[in-house]
C-alpha cells in the first residue's frame, strides 16, 4: 500500500472508531499532501515526499507545544501532545543520539571534512541517510560538535 492509499485507510478508520485526534491529525496530514500535490512543482507525493511533509507537521505541533507549555495553556498542549503521537506512528523508529553520532562519524570521514566549512558537504549527506529516522536539529548539533573539534 502506498503512501496516499495508507493516509486515505488511516482516516476512515479514524472516522468509523470516532477518534477525534486520530481523524484531526490524519485530516492535516491529507490536506499537507494535497497542498504538495498542487503546487505546481509537478513531483509526485511518494513514500519519501511523505515523510517530509509528516516530519514538518511534527515539528509545528512540537514548537506549539512548547509554546502552550510555557503559557501555561495545559488544555491546548493536550491537543498538540495527542496529534504528535499520531504524527510519530508514521515515522520509521528513530535512531538514538548515539547511533547517529557513530553514523556521523563515519560520513565525516568519507567526505574528508576537517571543519566547518564543510558543514554543509556534511548536512547534506547527513539529511538523506537520516531521513525520517532522526531529528535534523539534533544531526546539525552532532555535525557542528564533531567538526569543531
Amino acid at each position: 500500500m502506498d503512501f496516499i492509499q495508507r493516509i486515505n485507510t488511516d482516516l476512515k478508520e479514524a472516522m468509523k472508531a470516532k477518534d477525534q485526534a486520530r481523524l484531526r491529525t490524519v485530516r492535516a496530514i491529507k490536506s499537507a499532501i494535497l497542498l504538495a500535490q498542487t503546487d505546481g512543482s509537478g513531483k509526485e507525493v511518494d513514500e519519501a515526499m511523505g515523510l517530509k511533509i509528516i516530519n514538518k507537521l511534527l515539528k509545528q505541533r512540537k514548537d506549539s507545544l512548547k509554546i502552550y507549555e510555557q503559557q501555561g495553556r495545559d488544555d491546548l498542549a493536550a491537543v498538540e501532545r495527542e496529534e504528535i503521537q499520531v504524527l510519530e506512528a508514521y515515522l520509521p523508529e528513530q535512531l538514538s543520539e548515539e547511533e547517529v553520532l557513530e553514523r556521523l562519524k563515519g560520513i565525516i570521514a568519507t567526505s574528508g571534512a576537517t571543519s566547518m566549512r564543510d558543514m554543509g558537504r556534511v548536512m547534506g549527506v547527513a539529511t538523506s541517510t537520516f531521513a525520517g529516522q532522526a531529528d535534523g536539529a539534533m544531526v546539525a548539533k552532532l555535525v557542528k560538535q564533531l567538526l569543531s573539534t
